[in-house]
C-alpha cells in the first residue's frame, strides 16, 4: 500500500479538522475546570457532578446525534451545487433540533426522581438535584447550536463553531469563579453555581451561531430568503431517517459509558469521583477523534455528491490513517503521567479529605492506564462512523454499536466490576472490549460499502 497517497491528504483534512477540534477541546476543557474547582470543594461534589452529567450527556448524545444528519446533506448539496436544497436543509433541520431541544430537556426534568432511586450515596444525590435542573434547561441551546453548527461544517465552515464555543468557554469560566466559590460579591452557590454559568454560556453561543450565519457573506444566499422557505414533510422526514440512527449511534456508546458512572457510585463515591476523573481526560482526547471525524463526514459527503467515489475511499482512509497516529501519540502519554494526572483535580493540601483524596488517585491511576489503550480503537470508530454518515450509511452503523456496547461491552463491564475484584477497573476493561469490537466492525462495514461503490 502507498502510503503517500493518503499522508499526502493530511493536510487538507487537518485544515477543516484543527477549528473543530480547538472548539471540542475548548468545550471539554471547561469540564475540566469545572472538575477542578468543583473539586476543590470536596469529592462528594466531585461525584455530583459526574452523576448529574450522566443523565445530561444520554440526553446531548442523542440531540448531537441526531443533529449530525444535517452535515452530510448540506455537503453532498454543496457538492452537487444545489443551493436551493442546502438552504430547505437549512431551515428544516434548525426546526427539528430547536424542537428536539426542548423534548429532551423536559425529559430529563422529568427524570429527576430517578436520583433518589439509583442506590447512589445520599451526599451526592442532594448535591446532584439542583445542578441537573440548570444544566437540564440548557439542552435546548446545546441542540440548537448543533444546527447552526452542523450546517455551517457542511459547507466546509468549520471555524465559525470554533469561536462561538471559545466564546462561550470565557463565559462560563468566569461565571464559574464568580457562582462556585461567590467571589465579587457573587452568591456562593458551589455545585449549583456551575450549572448556572452553563446555561448562560450555551444561550451565548447560540446567539453567536445566530448573528454570524445571518450577517456572514458566506452565508447571505442561504440566509437570504430563509422565512420564505415552504416546509415540507418528506424532507422533515429524510432528516429524521438520517438523524434518528445516527441519534441512536451516539445513544448507545454515551449510555454505555455513563453506565461506568453509574456501576461505580454503587460502589461508592470515591471510585465515582476517580472515573470521573479518568473519564474527562479520555473525553478530552476523543475531541481530536471527534473533529477528524467531522472531516471525514464532510469531504465524505461532498465526494459524495461529486459522485467520485475513488477519492471518497481514498480521503476517508487517510483520516482513519490520521487518528491512528494521534492516538498512539495519547497513549503513550497516558502510560507515561498516568499517576500524576490525577493530582489536576484534587487538593491534597486538606487533612480532613486526604484519606478520600488518596484513594481516589490511586483508583483514577489505574483507569488512566487502561484508558491509554482504547485511544486507539475510541479514535478509530469514531472516525470510521463519521465516514460512514458522510456516505448516509446510519442504520447497519447503529445495529453493530448496539451489539458491540450493549451485547458484548455492557455485560463485561457489569461483571468485572460488580462481580469480581477488579472493581473500578473491571468496568473500564469492558469499556475497552466494547470500543475494540465497535471499531472492527465498523471499519470492515466501510470496507465493504465502499469496495462496492468502487468496483
Amino acid at each position: 500500500m502507498n502510503l503517500n497517497i493518503y499522508t499526502q491528504e493530511f493536510t487538507t483534512n487537518l485544515k477543516l479538522a484543527y477549528p473543530v477540534i480547538v472548539g471540542m477541546l475548548g468545550h471539554t476543557l471547561v469540564q475540566l475546570i469545572d472538575n477542578i474547582m468543583v473539586g476543590q470543594l470536596g469529592t462528594a461534589e466531585l461525584a455530583a457532578v459526574s452523576l448529574g452529567n450522566s443523565f445530561v450527556f444520554v440526553a446531548m448524545s442523542l440531540g448531537i446525534g441526531f443533529s449530525t444528519a444535517i452535515t452530510p446533506m448540506i455537503a453532498e448539496a454543496l457538492g452537487a451545487q444545489n443551493h436551493k436544497k442546502v438552504r430547505y436543509v437549512f431551515v428544516h433541520g434548525l426546526i427539528l433540533c430547536f424542537s428536539f431541544g426542548l423534548v429532551l430537556s423536559f425529559l430529563v426534568l422529568w427524570s429527576q426522581p430517578l436520583l433518589f432511586q439509583m442506590g447512589q450515596a445520599e451526599e451526592v444525590v442532594v448535591l446532584a438535584e439542583p445542578y441537573l435542573y440548570w444544566v437540564a434547561l440548557s439542552l435546548v441551546a446545546l441542540v440548537g447550536f448543533q444546527g447552526f453548527r452542523q450546517f455551517a461544517e457542511g459547507l466546509f465552515q468549520t471555524r465559525l463553531a470554533m469561536y462561538a464555543t471559545l466564546i462561550g468557554n470565557v463565559i462560563n469560566v468566569i461565571l464559574n469563579y464568580l457562582l462556585i466559590f461567590g467571589h465579587y460579591g457573587f452568591p456562593e452557590l458551589g455545585v449549583e453555581g456551575a450549572a448556572i454559568g452553563t446555561l448562560i454560556s450555551r444561550w451565548a453561543m447560540v446567539l453567536f451561531m445566530a448573528i454570524n450565519v445571518k450577517n456572514k457573506k458566506s452565508f447571505r444566499r442561504y440566509y437570504r430568503k430563509v422565512f420564505r422557505v415552504r416546509l415540507n414533510r418528506a424532507l422533515f422526514g429524510r432528516i429524521f431517517s438520517l438523524g434518528f440512527p445516527s441519534a441512536l449511534q451516539m445513544f448507545f456508546e454515551v449510555v454505555f459509558f455513563t453506565s461506568a458512572i453509574w456501576m461505580s457510585g454503587l460502589l461508592g463515591k470515591n471510585p465515582q469521583a476517580a472515573n470521573q476523573i479518568a473519564f474527562n481526560l479520555s473525553s478530552m482526547t476523543y475531541m481530536v477523534a471527534i473533529g477528524v471525524g467531522v472531516t471525514a463526514m464532510i469531504r465524505v459527503g461532498n465526494k459524495k455528491g461529486l459522485k467520485d467515489f475513488v477519492a471518497l475511499r481514498t480521503v476517508a482512509i487517510s483520516t482513519f490513517l490520521m487518528i491512528f497516529l494521534m492516538d498512539i501519540v495519547f497513549c503513550l502519554f497516558f502510560i507515561v503521567m498516568h499517576d500524576v494526572l490525577p493530582w489536576l483535580y484534587l487538593n491534597g493540601d486538606n487533612p480532613l479529605l486526604s484519606v478520600d483524596v488518596t484513594e481516589v488517585v490511586t483508583i483514577a491511576s489505574d483507569l488512566i492506564l487502561i484508558a491509554a489503550f482504547f485511544q486507539v480503537a475510541d479514535g478509530v470508530q469514531a472516525v470510521v462512523l463519521g465516514a460512514l454518515r458522510g456516505i448516509q450509511d446510519v442504520s447497519i452503523p447503529a445495529v453493530l454499536i448496539f451489539i458491540s456496547y450493549g451485547l458484548i461491552g455492557w455485560p463485561v463491564s457489569y461483571y468485572l466490576g460488580l462481580k469480581t475484584e477488579w472493581a473500578t477497573s473491571g468496568i473500564w476493561i469492558g469499556l475497552l472490549t466494547g470500543l475494540s469490537l465497535s471499531a472492527l466492525l465498523l471499519v470492515l462495514r466501510f470496507q465493504y460499502l465502499t469496495k462496492k461503490l468502487v468496483y
